[in-house]
């Protein structure tokens, strides 16, 4: 069963420090070519530990859309 919970990153804010990829425990972010991270909704689990660790604040934490 998927979480309900997913991180998205603002990329705008985001200074591609790398501290989400070292933080998350299923490999679901990363930095792309040096400017900015994404978060690989397929794979997360919505742990929160990349937004908390997040040095530009810019990762939140979304719900997931109900299917039925």
């Amino acid at each position: 069963m998927a979480s309900k919970r997913y991180a998205s990153v603002r990329r705008s804010a985001c200074v591609s420090c790398g501290t989400c990829e070292a933080v998350c425990p299923k490999q679901a972010a990363a930095v792309i070519n040096g400017c900015w991270a994404e978060v690989d909704s397929g794979v997360c689990v919505g742990c929160g530990l990349c937004a908390k660790a997040c040095p530009a604040n810019c990762i939140e934490l979304l719900e997931r859309p109900v299917t039925p």
